[in-house]
């Protein structure tokens, strides 16, 4: 992290746009300012994301947050299951992840709300083979070793994909694999495909660790979410509507800076930046809820229902609420 803050702020002398922003940790000032409430922040490291980096990096959150009286705590995890933990450990009052580890924590009675998209991508989930396969399409992967991440987004994707194909599930043989280890066990055989997400894809098709077999277009939106502790956020509107105006302005950053962006986060994600420039081309960066995201939302909440990931139906009228983003959106 702290690469990346150098380079920005060797980029900012560069281009003039980063006079004014800090790069220390808005965590480290509200050990001096013991009055401000302070919203901690339960992240994940990877570009899906950007945006939200692009605004801690920036200095947009600290600088929006700073406007209502108001500090973080940034704290990073490498999964949203481990976000929904400490979510539910009391140790973050928000969390950005995917559709499906949102619903999860919605499930198991933690009272969070979605607030807000961070991102979405159909190309930015993949199923991959290894370079040299002779699968070529997802119908062959019938009877076939397949990892991905149980409960993740991921697992969604390929059951879509199944089902395109007159299959499901119980038609291949799931290996529960993290992400991390997935290029592993394909490489060696373990398994016959992996499914996994960006930075992920554009990262092993770029080394030739592996070959695109499908993604989501067409098939899954790919949205990823922000949610908030109901409690904190209804005591605290203000920060909620602080961190949106500073995705918004991220986001804003990213679509017009798409060269400089890629070259910052290369460095944080541990990727090179044409790759970046990729995974980048794969997202939209948007704070929006619309209509259509609440209908995906919708039907990942009834396949997890339908495959046993959750066993308590929610409600999704109480888990989405758009108040706060059409407000700033409004403003």
């Amino acid at each position: 992290m702290k690469k990346f803050i150098s380079l920005i702020l060797a980029a900012g002398l560069a281009l003039g746009t980063f006079t004014g922003c800090g790069g220390n940790s808005a965590a480290e000032e509200t050990s001096s300012n013991s009055e401000a409430v302070v919203l901690r922040v339960g992240a994940q490291p990877y570009p899906l994301y950007s945006s939200i980096y692009v605004a801690h990096e920036l200095g947009y959150l600290e600088e929006e947050l700073e406007a209502v009286g108001a500090a973080y705590e940034w704290k990073e995890f490498k999964s949203g299951s481990l976000v929904n933990e400490a979510a539910a450990a009391g140790e973050v009052d928000m969390g950005f992840m995917a559709d499906l580890p949102a619903i999860i924590s919605r499930s198991t009675g933690q009272p969070v709300e979605i607030i807000s998209n961070v991102a979405y991508g159909e190309k930015a989930l993949a199923v991959l083979v290894r370079p040299d396969s002779d699968i070529t399409s997802v119908a062959e992967l019938e009877g076939k070793k397949v990892a991905y991440t149980t409960g993740s987004y991921t697992q969604h994707l390929i059951a879509l994909l199944l089902a395109n194909e007159g299959l499901s599930l119980d038609d291949i043989e799931s290996i529960n694999l993290a992400a991390g280890d997935q290029a592993a066990a394909l490489t060696n055989g373990d398994v016959e495909a992996i499914v996994t997400w960006e930075q992920y894809v554009s990262q092993f098709i770029s080394d030739g660790t592996a070959k695109l077999l499908a993604d989501g277009t067409g098939v899954k939106k790919g949205n990823m979410i922000t949610y908030f502790e109901t409690d904190y956020a209804e005591a605290h509107p203000d920060v909620v509507k602080a961190y949106i105006r500073a995705l918004n302005r991220a986001g804003e950053y990213i679509e017009e800076n798409p060269d400089e962006t890629a070259e910052l986060a290369a460095e944080t994600f541990g990727v090179d930046i044409d790759v970046m420039k990729t995974i980048l081309s794969h997202l939209t960066f948007t704070t929006e809820l619309t209509e259509d995201d609440i209908a995906e939302i919708t039907k990942v909440k009834d396949f997890s229902l339908e495959q046993g990931l959750i066993s308590n139906d929610i409600d999704i009228n109480s888990f989405i609420n758009t108040e706060y983003v059409n407000a700033v959106n409004a403003e």
